[in-house]
């Protein structure tokens, strides 16, 4: 086949990854010819085009194409996506991501592509809208449902999102959970010890960590307000806060303001590959986002064996399992995070049950090869259709 993946930026996130490994795959496993069609990667997010290169993937970069919502912009890169995909006459163009998935399933429309498939990793509309932002983007996702074969979702709990707000009827929803390379994430103990090293923590210590983008709904501030309760309690605890973003400052302030200088630890930006080796390091992974299709922090931390603690958004409950997994808390909360978190800062034996029978479920389902063999299995019923 010739495939067309569209996909607003190639930064380092979930969305991103999945993308491209399941380009590769298409090319390595199935013979495919790829074309990644992406903006340029701006921002402190990173950028996941030189890994894209590196493995072959051929790309072509779209100026114009940004997450923000600019008309002129919008409009030139649609023109831009048409004239790429128009060269590479695609058997399947595959969308992602809220400003791609529009442009790009109208390109592809207008172009009688004969495949057209959107992937949703998370609802561009969320309660933490305006009203009127809401109604917008839920028409907008209307209007380009109607221009596409078929939806992918992350998890469950995004088709019933969609089907529940009128965006598309459940037959043209098919659910694929976001796959990753689990060999890193199933191995990676063995970097424990030299991990927690580098980053002066002892045996004592109790690391609990959250893997996200410091950013707005990322829910960095109800950890924070948690940490101090967990904290006069358990002063061993620390906290160790992977990722990068345009709230660094203000988080570090609230740190300060706190006193819990001492109890925190930034990583910074770092690869997808170092990941796994920081996830090694921790004991327990919080994810207090507040929105999120299926955030892939909590598949991976669960396949590095470690327990989680969720808020209950989106498909969180699909993985996290309360008493198997993990704990499930109410979003926003801090008085049931901070209970949480202490449980299992107390009980190291149960730490570890939880992360065993994770890493035991979840081994295969999320597994990069899988998620593309579902993927393709759907482009070729929809050729056949």
């Amino acid at each position: 086949m010739r495939i067309a993946h569209v996909i607003t930026r190639l930064i380092l996130g979930g969305a991103q990854e999945n993308t491209l490994l399941c380009c590769e795959d298409l090319m390595r496993i199935y013979g495919d010819q790829v074309l990644l069609v992406t903006g340029p990667a701006r921002g402190p997010e990173g950028s996941l085009l030189e890994r894209a290169r590196a493995g072959g993937v051929p790309l072509e970069i779209v100026g114009p194409l940004r997450r923000q919502i600019n008309p002129l912009l919008d409009l030139l890169a649609y023109r831009r996506i048409r004239q790429a995909l128009g060269r590479f006459r695609p058997d399947v163009v595959h969308t992602h991501s809220a400003k791609a998935g529009i442009l790009g399933r109208l390109a592809a429309w207008r172009l009688k592509v004969p495949v057209i498939v959107h992937t949703v990793h998370g609802a561009p509309f969320h309660p933490y809208q305006s009203r009127l932002a809401r109604m917008v983007f839920r028409a907008c996702e209307r209007w380009a449902a109607r221009r596409c074969h078929a939806m992918i979702c992350v998890a469950e709990a995004m088709k019933r999102l969609l089907v529940e707000h009128g965006v598309a009827p459940e037959q043209k929803l098919t659910v694929i959970y976001s796959g990753m390379e689990v060999e890193p994430f199933l191995q990676c103990d063995m970097h424990r010890a030299d991990v927690r090293a580098e980053l002066g923590y002892t045996d004592q210590h109790v690391v609990v960590g959250k893997i996200a983008r410091l950013f707005h709904l990322k829910g960095h501030q109800y950890l924070l307000k948690a940490a101090r309760l967990v904290v006069n309690r358990f002063a061993n605890v620390r906290f160790l806060l992977v990722g990068d973003g345009i709230l660094r400052q203000p988080i570090q302030r609230q740190i300060d303001a706190e006193g819990l200088g001492q109890y925190f630890h930034f990583t910074g930006l770092v690869t997808p590959e170092r990941i796994a080796q920081l996830l090694s390091a921790m004991d327990v992974v919080v994810h207090v986002s507040l929105r999120e299709g299926l955030a892939r922090a909590l598949p991976q931390a669960l396949l590095a064996a470690k327990p989680v603690v969720s808020y209950d958004v989106d498909g969180a409950a699909e993985v996290v399992i309360p008493g198997r997994t993990g704990f499930l808390v109410p979003p926003q909360s801090v008085g049931e995070l901070a209970e949480a978190i202490c449980q299992l800062a107390a009980d190291e034996p149960l730490r570890c049950r939880l992360g065993q029978e994770g890493r035991s479920r979840f081994a295969k389902l999320f597994d990069h090869r899988q998620m593309t063999a579902q993927i393709r299995k759907l482009y070729e019923s929809l050729q056949k259709a």
